[in-house]
């Protein structure tokens, strides 16, 4: 790696003229450091990349804006060293100068790179891999030094800028990014910095030569007073988010929709139907006042104890004008200055959004947030949000213009099942106490029953609630059709206008609302528009990982959000006793308790599933911790978790398995330590899709004569045309796993898996007799290894990677490369203590399925 040096740097500029720090080199630390992004308009705009390394901060100009798209590369040209007080500057460097045009700070932060035992040799090949903590861009990046030149030798170190694929990925965002235009230490535009607004300072006075002012935008042009109402995009209802690409899921809010509209030092905050509910929210008019013109759609909620959104207390908040502690989350802007966006893709809509709060005064951004969006799969950001108790997630295509209405353009999942419903009377309890209301949807011919909202009527609610529904008294029923609630002395019939928010369980046999729960009166809709009963919860799938979705929630000098009090959800499904301990202190190494095991199956989830899912599992299960009794479960029982899945095997009673992070927290919650699925393909037990071979040592042996042997079995299988993989057991051994094709063509049995299995054991002991053996018993063993290929067979198991051991320690089957199958391997270093570590790194088999071969040629030449 090149050492750092600025005297390129200092011989192109005259500092008597440009506000440039002359600055030195600081001192080299350990590798990583800042990480700044300036945004230069010279003779052409360009992005420029800082990183420090060796006290200096090593740089590229890339031609557009980092793309948080992983499709998107960006040619990054290496340019000269600039000293560590550059990543303060921010301003003008005069015309004449090198580099003259106005700098803006457009992101900073720090980077580490993700190999730093190797970063030498990676910069020497040119291929560096940083992970970034910055405001703007965060995760994974790579830096990769291009060869060539169109063939020729490249006269410059031309590199390309790369997002990696992680949480932090959003495919299908392209150039969105150019859009952002707003720096992140002043919040001032390139046009701002160039006219000398809060003017940047030097050290020392410098005389300047007139810049070259970039034209200010429609963005910029000021408006004399706020814009009128624009016509709101609505959602419409999903069983489930969409998976594919070109999607951005957001976190569903509970609360009420508004729009903020400003303009001439003024601002009016609008309900979704137009109206102007400014004097319901006089906070949130006042501080938006003082921000850009423009509009800007969202969410206004009432966040609880734990900070989560609570449209309660948001109803009580309002009932009382108490409303200074509301908080506005902004998830779309529609216009700014005088430019209607609404014929923008919503990726450039939202990068616009991110740059126009940027430039909201501090003093006037304290109630606003920025909602940012995930790329990752959708139904994992909608566990995520289940797991956090939230409401759901509305998932967009990333570039769909904004249109008003509903189409399918906004979709919208939810975790619970919650939504509208009229109502249509109440019931009460001797004539007067309340006690219930009467709901139902409208039809054609009146409401359609949905039975009766039993709960949730605390005080305050109350206290909103019953001067509406007496102001709506009404004589008849609007009640019409199958299952109508009939009049009574209890019962008082209103007018079907008011509608209610409930959250509910699902639906009875007979089509009533189960376990229905009052939440408030829904002012800003109307009862016309509550024409479809409420959506019932959408079931949980893969796990997704929950600080970014709490950090979108997170109010700054605020705790964190977390769950409710009290209790442990983990994917949907309850934990009894999390603190009781699985596996007691070992050493120096703490307890593990059931939450930690829990916690650990939803983290690991993506690495264990494509092992595991849906395929019959054997569990050891261990209640009260591995001190205590363990039994091996194969078949479903009486109360199974309904989020387990069941697979007929053609046995008395079906298997127990798994198919999405739901089923593996099913099991820890039921005290399952260890996950031992078939060799089979998914939903398929009777067709073969891995061969297995355990290398088990025989007592006295020592772990190298295991490697030695996992080498042997490799060279064999290579020998076969197969591709060997290899694993820890969690114990003394370790497992060498083929996967083979299961297609038409290449399909085998069981029985012919086993026997190829022997046959190969076979091969290596009469190789090597006096190393090896096939015999199961272990009084003949005699100091050898056991090649046990019994785990070949239908019904047989093994256990899968990444699952716990019912064992003192706390080891774990890890999936290991080949170049560390090597002296000094030690298989006690995997355990649930190193788990959080051991998934930051890559997955040692990601392409185990990709390495599959058909096995039938093979066979011909072996049996």
């Amino acid at each position: 790696m090149a050492k750092g040096e600025l005297k390129t740097y200092q011989a192109k500029r005259r500092f008597d003229e440009t506000p440039e720090p002359k600055g030195k080199k600081g001192r080299a630390g350990k590798a990583g450091g800042s990480y700044l992004i300036q945004r230069h308009a010279a003779t052409r705009l360009h992005w420029d990349f800082r990183i420090e390394v060796d006290g200096v901060l090593k740089s590229w100009a890339v031609t557009k804006a980092p793309s948080r798209d992983p499709a998107v590369k960006r040619l990054a040209v290496e340019v000269e060293d600039h000293p560590l007080d550059y990543g303060g500057f921010e301003g003008t460097i005069p015309s004449g100068n090198y580099g003259a045009g106005t700098v803006q700070m457009w992101d900073r932060g720090t980077w580490e790179p993700q190999h730093p035992e190797t970063l030498s040799d990676d910069w020497a090949r040119g291929s560096i891999k940083m992970t970034l903590s910055g405001e703007r861009l965060q995760g994974g990046w790579a830096l990769v030094r291009l060869k060539s030149d169109r063939g020729k030798p490249s006269k410059r170190a031309n590199w390309l800028l790369i997002k990696e694929k992680d949480e932090h990925a959003v495919p299908g965002e392209g150039d969105a990014n150019l859009e952002i235009d707003a720096s992140v230490t002043t919040g001032r535009s390139l046009a701002e910095i160039a006219e000398g607004k809060k003017k940047w300072t030097s050290s020392k006075p410098v005389a300047r030569k007139a810049p070259k002012t970039p034209e200010p935008k429609a963005r910029e042009a000021k408006l004399g007073k706020p814009p009128a109402f624009v016509p709101i995009q609505l959602c419409k209802v999903a069983d489930h988010p969409p998976s594919g690409a070109g999607w951005a899921h957001e976190i569903k809010f509970d609360g009420y929709r508004v729009q903020v509209s400003t303009g001439g030092g003024q601002a009016r905050v609008y309900t979704r139907r137009g109206h102007d509910w400014s004097a319901k929210f006089p906070e949130l008019a006042a501080d938006a006042a003082s921000w850009p013109d423009g509009i800007v759609d969202g969410e206004v909620c009432a966040l609880d104890a734990d900070h989560m959104p609570d449209f309660s207390a948001l109803q009580a908040a309002i009932g009382d004008g108490r409303t200074a502690g509301l908080v506005f989350f902004a998830f779309d802007l529609l216009a700014e200055g005088t430019e209607d966006l609404r014929k923008l893709a919503l990726s450039h809509r939202k990068a616009r959004l991110q740059a126009h709060l940027d430039r909201v005064p501090k003093a006037a951004g304290k109630r606003v947030r920025y909602v940012d969006h995930f790329a990752t799969t959708g139904q994992a950001v909608l566990d995520s949000a289940c797991r956090m108790d939230l409401e759901g997630v509305i998932s967009k295509k990333l570039d769909a213009p904004y249109a008003a209405g509903r189409s399918g353009a906004w979709l919208k999942s939810k975790c619970r099942g919650r939504d509208e419903v009229v109502i249509g009377g109440w019931s009460s309890e001797g004539g007067t106490r309340f006690r219930s209301l009467l709901v139902g949807v409208r039809e054609a011919g009146g409401l359609r029953s949905l039975g009766r909202v039993g709960t949730g009527y605390a005080q305050p609610l109350l206290k909103t609630l019953l001067p509406p529904l007496k102001a709506a008294a009404s004589d008849t029923s609007p009640f019409a059709g199958k299952g109508a609630p009939r009049g009574g002395r209890d019962v008082h019939w209103v007018k079907p206008v008011l509608v209610a928010e409930i959250e509910h369980g699902g639906y009875t046999e007979s089509g009533t609302l189960r376990h229905a729960a009052y939440k408030g009166l829904r002012e800003d809709k109307a009862a016309a528009e509550v024409t479809e009963r409420p959506q019932a919860p959408t079931p949980a799938g893969k796990s997704g990982k929950p600080d970014r979705v709490a950090a979108a929630l997170h109010v700054p000098g605020e705790p964190a959000p977390g769950g409710k009090r009290g209790k442990l959800i983990v994917a949907g499904v309850s934990i009894s006793n999390p603190d009781k301990i699985l596996w007691p202190a070992v050493d120096d190494r703490p307890a593990i308790t059931k939450g930690e095991l829990v916690r650990y199956y939803e983290m690991a989830v993506d690495r264990i599933l494509p092992h595991v899912a849906d395929r019959p599992v054997s569990i050891i299960r261990a209640p009260d911790g591995i001190a205590g009794q363990k039994f091996f479960q194969r078949h479903a029982m009486p109360g199974s978790n309904p989020r387990l899945k069941l697979m007929d095997v053609k046995e008395r009673a079906p298997y127990v398995a798994v198919s999405d992070v739901g089923g593996l927290v099913a099991i820890g919650q039921s005290g399952g330590l260890e996950l031992h699925p078939w060799g089979c393909a998914p939903d398929d037990p009777e067709t073969p899709e891995q061969i297995t071979f355990d290398l088990d040592p025989d007592e006295g042996l020592d772990f190298a004569d295991v490697i030695a042997a996992a080498k042997v079995m490799k060279k064999e299988l290579e020998a076969l045309g197969l591709n060997p993989f290899v694993k820890t057991t969690g114990g003394k051994g370790l497992h060498v796993v083929v996967p083979i094709r299961t297609d038409a063509r290449s399909r085998i049995e069981w029985d012919q898996c086993k026997a190829f299995a022997k046959e190969v054991c076979e091969r290596v002991r009469r190789d090597q007799p006096d190393r090896f053996t096939t015999t199961i018993a272990k009084k003949a063993r005699g100091g050898k290894i056991f090649l046990d290929y019994l785990r070949n067979g239908r019904m047989a198991t093994a256990v899968a990677p990444w699952s716990p051991r019912a064992r003192p320690g706390a080891g774990v089957a890890f999936p290991l490369s080949w170049g560390q199958v090597k002296s000094g391997l030690d298989p006690r270093a995997f355990t649930l203590h190193d788990a959080a570590a051991l998934l930051k790194k890559p997955d040692p088999w990601p392409d185990f399925r990709a390495g599959a071969v058909s096995l039938r040629p093979i066979l011909k030449k072996v049996l």
